[in-house]
C-alpha cells in the first residue's frame, strides 16, 4: 500500500476557507478520480516559526503505478486550483510512503 502525503502550511487569513475547500471539494474530488481508496486529514501538532497552521492530507492507493497515473492525469489540475485559490498563503510539499506493516 502506498500513502501519498501532502503536508500543507496554511496562513491564518485563509484558514477557514481552505478547510471548507479541503473537506467539501478538494479531497472528495481527489477520491472521485478512483485512484485512491481512502483519505484522511490530520493537523500537525507543531508550532511553525513562519506561523500558519500545518496539516497532512494522506491518500491511500494500492500501488506506485496508480499514483504515477494520478500525477500524470490529475495532479496538475488540482495543484493549479490550489495555487489559484490560495497563492502564497499556502505552502505544500509532498511525500510518498510505503506501508510496511500495521500493528
Amino acid at each position: 500500500m502506498i500513502i501519498y502525503n501532502v503536508t500543507t502550511n496554511i496562513h491564518e487569513s485563509v484558514h477557514d476557507q481552505w478547510m471548507i475547500w479541503m473537506q467539501y471539494k478538494h479531497i472528495p474530488e481527489i477520491l472521485a478520480t478512483g485512484k485512491f481508496s481512502s483519505a484522511r486529514l490530520v493537523r500537525v501538532l507543531i508550532e511553525e516559526e513562519m506561523g500558519g497552521v500545518t496539516y497532512s492530507a494522506q491518500y491511500t492507493t494500492d500501488n506506485k503505478e496508480t499514483l504515477e497515473k494520478y500525477y500524470q492525469e490529475d495532479a496538475p489540475g488540482f495543484r493549479e486550483e490550489g495555487l489559484k485559490l490560495f497563492g502564497d498563503k499556502m505552502l505544500a510539499f509532498r511525500t510518498e510512503l510505503e506501508l510496511i506493516a500495521d500493528f
